[in-house]
């Protein structure tokens, strides 16, 4: 899969393109800004940078311009760009901070937020995040189908 870094003004796609199996950094998450610095992360990470700023798109090695606002349009720019927005079968990415993930063994204690059945679940090895298929799931789910729809 791809390798993204999302400028300030993109911070709604992250969550999707996670959840599609793309290695994805925001790049508030950590705490960039800067132009600049953004163009240097992409370089040295060889990450496409997805902006909405015509200015910075035009400067970087390799960049996604999106000109919308509203996040399912932008899904929609993406797709048209020729991203792969298809939910992955197993996550790869945590949505919260891009750390690797691993199925939790049915026998481990989770959190009491997690469910206490047997439905899968996950945690991000860096910041311990569980997560399953639950409702966020198939919302996401469901806005990715209706993009793809949408474009024929």
């Amino acid at each position: 899969m791809s390798r993204f870094l999302l400028d300030v003004m993109c911070g709604g796609l992250t969550t999707y393109l996670r959840f599609c199996g793309h290695d994805t950094v925001y790049a508030l998450d950590r705490g960039e800004e800067d132009d600049d610095r953004l163009r240097a992360i992409a370089a040295e990470e060889g990450r496409t940078l997805v902006t909405r700023d015509v200015h910075l798109a035009n400067r970087a090695d390799e960049a996604i311009l999106l000109r919308r606002r509203d996040t399912e349009a932008q899904l929609a720019e993406l797709l048209e760009a020729g991203v792969s927005l298809h939910p992955t079968e197993e996550p790869e990415y945590c949505g919260r901070c891009n750390g690797p993930v691993e199925r939790v063994p049915p026998e481990t204690t989770t959190p009491e937020y997690a469910p206490d059945d047997d439905t899968p679940t996950w945690r991000c090895l860096d910041c311990g995040q569980c997560f399953w298929r639950g409702s966020h799931w198939d919302r996401m789910r469901e806005t990715l189908e209706r993009v793809r729809a949408a474009q024929g």
